[in-house]
């Protein structure tokens, strides 16, 4: 009743008004006609992409960044029970569940964002230049949401118009029709983006376009479309990979040029790194950066998640910003397989010794107290073999090997320090990872056109590729008939485990059910289904879409 009662008192309000104020048109009303005129509020937008970007990646809140790493062959729940880590997968993916909603949400929040940008841009106040610069970027975040979609949901709708209005009729594209849209719009992007030699650090580039487009033109299967993209991107002349020691930290020892890629202030072209493409900026202590030295807000909790919880006797002083980890808590335990079998399995392997990518101060397995050697701990004491047992995961997730790529050993922002005896003592609000993060660098690249010629029937080209990243890493060298999709795969591991987005990867290439199910019991024993190969098609999605079905992914009810 007060409802009604609100109504007609405004129908007799407007009744009362004289006819020329009926047409008045208030200059100061914003609208999407007046928000987008200047240079200056298209930027706006635009930046908005990037931080869609951050946000899903990397610090939208503690768990919903980590669904691209857990429930695949790396890393299992320390602290099961609950959906947050993919513990319990079937309600994990459920299709009303908060996983597969979010991801949805937020990347057609950048699509309907780039699409707002690309019909208004042209009608503006922008010169030429400014209206190519605009639009570049918005196609591109366009293609790379669509990418990341038919991904992990296979063929959804396509939006190109702003929209304006309800709309309750979608229907899904096919995914050869979204892979289509998604080398369409990374096509113009990599045509008008500027080159990586003229972006500023954390700004997308005719490169990583480029790259993004070739693992596209893969999936869909053209082969030679595919190498010929990311061909580009690595004979560009402005990449390569380090070589060197590098940077900040370049005199410490122990350390390699692998060790210096992760090191506060070394992932920019503006340090010198040829091989970042695209680099996430998570600027300390600066307006907008993302990142307070004294808080874990607004950080990617990287350390938090996968740095073992070392609270225990004879670790009584954690947390510790040294080679035991930060303030992990050990959710993300890392598996049998990314511990030991994807290295060779013990140290009569050579390349278990000798890959630097798998040294101590680059995969932590020996814990020593107190920055010294007085006391090793070694994980196999503990039974790494039994990781994945629910009655060893109390002890397991205080204890066992970790990349240090997800932390910063004895380089936490002073602002995390505590005033104690104990030397890079840390306070409880450390967790974060105080370092820009790899979007993707040039050995993904890398690998990438290794699966790409291994997929066009020249396995000696993909070798050679496998063959630059591991050379560099003081590995022994693949030969041409042992490499395998499975060989590209492992690795990735070896060389992005935990950096790339591991679900993506496994996912595109429609192997994360076999993978986890030969590598992570843990899964396994908590529900690993076939048909989570995609994800579903969010609930209240096709509930709200009355004016036409949008179908369900096949295994989901």
């Amino acid at each position: 009743m007060k409802k009604s009662i609100i109504f007609l008192a405004l129908i007799s309000f407007f009744w009362s008004c004289d006819e020329d104020f009926l047409e008045e048109k208030p200059e100061d009303f914003l609208s999407s006609a007046n928000a987008f005129n200047t240079y200056a509020d298209f930027t706006a937008s635009v930046n908005n992409m990037y931080f869609l970007v951050r946000r899903q990646f990397y610090n939208r809140d503690e768990n919903r960044p980590f669904d691209f790493l857990y429930g695949t062959d790396l890393v299992f729940d320390g602290e099961p029970g609950g959906t947050q880590r993919h513990g319990n997968m079937v309600q994990a993916y459920d299709p009303a569940g908060d996983i597969a909603t979010t991801h949805w949400n937020l990347l057609y929040k950048n699509i309907s964002e780039a699409n707002t940008v690309i019909e208004l841009a042209p009608q503006s106040e922008m010169t030429e230049e400014e209206i190519k610069d605009i639009i570049s970027q918005a196609r591109f975040f366009r293609g790379f949401a669509y990418n990341v979609l038919v991904t992990l949901y296979g063929g959804v709708p396509i939006v190109t118009d702003a929209i304006t209005e309800p709309k309750i009729d979608f229907v899904r594209n096919t995914r050869e029709e979204v892979l289509n849209q998604v080398i369409d719009d990374l096509t113009f992007a990599a045509a008008n983006l500027p080159s990586i030699g003229e972006a500023q650090d954390g700004r997308i580039n005719d490169l990583v376009a480029l790259h993004y487009l070739g693992e596209a033109q893969l999936a869909l299967g053209n082969t030679t479309e595919a190498i010929a993209a990311l061909s580009t991107v690595i004979n560009s002349g402005d990449t390569g990979l380090m070589t060197e020691r590098f940077g900040t930290r370049s005199n410490e020892e122990p350390g390699d040029v692998f060790w210096d890629l992760f090191r506060r202030g070394n992932q920019n072209r503006s340090s010198g790194n040829t091989e970042a493409l695209w680099v996430i900026q998570f600027e300390t202590d600066v307006q907008g950066g993302g990142l307070q030295s004294g808080s874990r807000g607004g950080s990617y909790p990287f350390e938090r998640h996968f740095g073992p919880l070392l609270r225990f006797a004879p670790f009584n002083s954690w947390p510790v910003g040294d080679y035991t980890g930060g303030r992990g808590i050990g959710w993300g335990i890392t598996t049998e397989y990314y511990t030991n079998t994807v290295w060779g399995g013990d140290d009569s392997n050579p390349d278990f010794v000798n890959d630097i990518r798998n040294a101590n101060h680059n995969f932590v397995r020996v814990f020593n107290k107190d920055n010294s050697s007085a006391l090793a701990i070694l994980a196999e004491e503990i039974g790494r073999d039994t990781v994945w047992s629910t009655e060893t995961q109390p002890r397991i997730r205080e204890f066992y090997a970790f990349p240090t790529k997800v932390t910063t050993p004895y380089n936490h922002p002073d602002g995390l320090l505590r005033n104690s005896d104990v030397p890079y003592a840390l306070t409880s609000s450390a967790g974060g990872t105080y370092t820009d993060q790899y979007m993707v660098r040039l050995a993904e690249t890398y690998l990438l056109r290794a699966e790409a010629y291994l997929a066009n029937s020249q396995p000696q080209l993909a070798a050679d590729d496998i063959n630059v990243v591991r050379n560099r890493a003081n590995a022994s060298l693949v030969e041409a008939g042992d490499v395998t999709l499975d060989y590209i795969l492992d690795e990735r591991v070896r060389e992005l485990g935990l950096e790339e987005k591991r679900r993506l990867t496994l996912m595109r290439t429609n192997t994360i059910y076999e993978r986890v199910m030969d590598y992570n019991p843990f899964y396994v024993e908590n529900g690993m289904q076939p048909h989570f190969n995609l994800w579903p098609i969010p609930a209240d999605e096709i509930e709200g879409n009355r004016g036409a079905e949008l179908v369900q992914n096949p295994g989901y009810n």
